[in-house]
């Protein structure tokens, strides 16, 4: 093995590669051959997956001054050197499945820095000077235990996807409402028992995913007509297979008889009341000359508004969802809850 690793490493110093694969090598410390005399100057993307590294060389950016991509997934890094914040060219540093406890305030140097993944570490807390990271699009920071996000994180105006799922996060911040490009915000499986008021005012984001936060109870109304991440929209396979084109009484009749009666978030039961705005959305929407109920002669004009802008859709299969948004999974979703895209 350390033959072949010389090899190739031998190899790529001759003719100057770009992209250097040293995935599954069980290298236990840093290649030596990569930081002897002037390194791999041209070398920009380095994929070191599967190893069991536990930190890198302070010397990492004189020898590969170039370096745009770093991928360490799945090591056992318990530290990161500040001198980390030499490598000016970084856009994509990927530490996920790690052992890291801290991070040194040195990332915020990598001005270059587009993608940044730790997720499945150690973490307690983030750095303020991640908001240093002007450039920065994608923050995976899930499976930590992460208590709170740092404010300065708003300064990162680039910022579109991210994701802190798996934490014990029980706020998040009004200031994240200041991210006119954030597209995605995961915040599934913490502590959360509130969300800003003004969160999903900015157009661009369209995916907040806030399920499994027990104490959870409401959502903004700014988040109506977005994807929204809850624990489904609770429509058999049965009645989404039904004639979409017949009556709102065919669309029903397969449900059971209780449904018919009684629904509650605690009952695992849809309420009839937004079964009826579903169906009537559906074929307002998609069947509006074979609709025998007319929704402008039967329902009073909030309902109205409500079939016009839903509050929400389901996380699974993106169907508007009304009267009722559940951000939280049940422990065990019952079959008749499942829903794929599939079957719309």
């Amino acid at each position: 093995m350390a033959t072949e690793l010389h090899e190739t490493i031998f190899m790529a110093k001759q003719e100057r590669h770009k992209n250097l694969f040293l995935n599954y090598k069980n290298l236990n410390i840093f290649p030596v051959e990569l930081l002897k005399d002037e390194g791999l100057q041209f070398l920009e993307r380095l994929y070191m997956k599967r190893n069991s590294l536990t930190t890198l060389p302070d010397n990492l950016a004189q020898k590969l001054p170039n370096l745009i991509e770093l991928y360490l997934h799945s090591n056992n890094i318990v530290i990161i050197p500040e001198a980390i914040g030499n490598l000016a060219r970084l856009q994509s540093l990927d530490l996920s499945s790690n052992v890291l406890q801290l991070l040194c305030p040195d990332i915020g140097r990598l001005r270059s820095l587009r993608h940044l993944r730790l997720s499945n570490n150690q973490l307690k807390s983030l750095p303020p000077e991640i908001g240093d990271l002007q450039e920065l699009e994608t923050l995976d920071v899930s499976m930590n235990q992460l208590m709170t996000l740092p404010d300065r994180l708003h300064r990162c105006l680039s910022l579109q996807n991210l994701t802190a799922d798996h934490n014990l996060l029980s706020h998040v911040p009004r200031q994240l409402c200041w991210l006119h490009r954030l597209n995605q915000l995961s915040m599934a499986a913490n502590r959360l028992g509130f969300l800003p008021l003004d969160l999903g005012r900015s157009r661009e984001l369209q995916f907040v995913f806030v399920d499994n936060n027990v104490d959870l109870k409401g959502l903004p109304s700014y988040l109506y007509n977005k994807v929204i991440g809850c624990s489904g929209c609770g429509v058999s396979s049965q009645v989404l297979e039904s004639n979409v084109g017949g009556t709102l009484s065919e669309a029903l009749v397969k449900l059971p008889a209780d449904v018919k009666v009684v629904g509650s978030e605690t009952d695992n039961i849809v309420p009839l009341e937004e079964l009826t705005m579903r169906t009537l959305h559906r074929l307002y929407h998609h069947h509006p000359t074979e609709l025998n109920l007319q929704p402008a002669n039967t329902l009073p004009k909030s309902l109205l508004d409500l079939l016009q802008f839903p509050l929400g859709h389901c996380h699974r299969c993106s169907q508007a969802m009304f009267t009722i948004i559940y951000p939280s999974f049940p422990s065990v979703t019952p079959p008749w809850q499942e829903c794929t895209a599939g079957q719309l």
